[in-house]
């Protein structure tokens, strides 16, 4: 018992680490700085600002290797996926992730304040964990047309006021910024796979369901993804506005933004980026 105990304050303690390794991170990419315009360029400086991509030089070196990943080993095992597994087996597993993600949800519901879509979330959360079967029917829209959010703790520290901060690309995760970093580790912290301790049914439920949500994710993008690599001039810049539209719709809750079973990840990929689900 104490062997347990010492592992879940070890995991507790890492867990609790995750979030402070943001500014760590944000010093390490911040080293290779775009030169900013010179002032007697407003235009060029405006563009600057909007940027807000000081970093950019060591963000496109780690979008390539990002892409290098991706060509060789994620959008592969995506499209073998798509091309192995039914649709209906496909939405069960993408069901079973948004229900698991519904402490995240939850929580960040109930701490900006929001005591219509918390009773959503948990609604939803009982019905179809029951009814569907732990997750893998939507029972609650299909019968009760509840329908499902995404909340992470990017989005509540954007409603607590928190500014983003400069642009970053991490590769695999994709983009994102110091505040939604932050908010990624904190998602860690509060779920409560992370507090199990140690064993290999939880260490099976905590890598399986990680994995199954990369897979998930980047099958749901694949021809978004195909489409910016093949029209874009500059798919970087591309991924990067359309990232930053995404989260500013998200956090605002403007508009359906969000599919019933959201697999958010903190970082704004995969969650209600107009997925095509076959």
């Amino acid at each position: 018992m104490r062997q347990l105990n010492r592992f879940r304050l070890s995991g507790a303690r890492a867990a609790l680490a995750a979030p402070l390794a943001a500014p760590l991170l944000a010093a390490v990419l911040l080293a290779g700085c775009a030169t900013r315009p010179l002032a007697s360029d407003p235009d060029a400086v405006a563009e600057y600002r909007q940027n807000n991509d000081p970093a950019e030089p060591t963000n496109r070196r780690l979008f390539a290797v990002h892409q290098t990943i991706d060509q060789y080993a994620l959008r592969p095992v995506a499209v073998g996926y798509r091309a192995v597994v039914p649709p209906p087996v496909r939405t069960g597993i993408r069901n079973v992730l948004g229900n698991l993600r519904t402490p995240v949800i939850l929580a960040n519901d109930m701490l900006q304040g929001e005591s219509r879509r918390a009773g959503d979330t948990l609604g939803r959360f009982v019905i179809n964990s029951t009814l569907g079967v732990g997750g893998i029917f939507d029972v609650a829209e299909s019968w009760f047309g509840v329908r499902g959010h995404a909340e992470d703790y990017g989005q509540t520290l954007a409603r607590w006021g928190v500014g983003e901060g400069p642009f970053l690309f991490i590769p695999v995760l994709g983009p994102t910024n110091p505040r939604d970093l932050v908010g990624f580790g904190l998602g860690i912290v509060s779920d409560p796979l992370s507090w199990f301790g140690q064993g290999a049914v939880v260490d099976g439920l905590v890598y399986g369901r990680a994995g199954m949500t990369v897979v998930d994710t980047r099958e749901g993008l694949i021809e978004t993804l195909d489409s910016v690599n093949r029209t874009s001039l500059d798919p970087y810049s591309t991924l990067r506005s359309a990232y930053r539209q995404r989260r500013a719709a998200e956090i605002s809750n403007a508009g359906d933004v969000a599919p019933a079973a959201a697999g958010s990840t903190g970082f704004g990929v995969g969650t209600g980026m107009d997925q095509q689900r076959r």
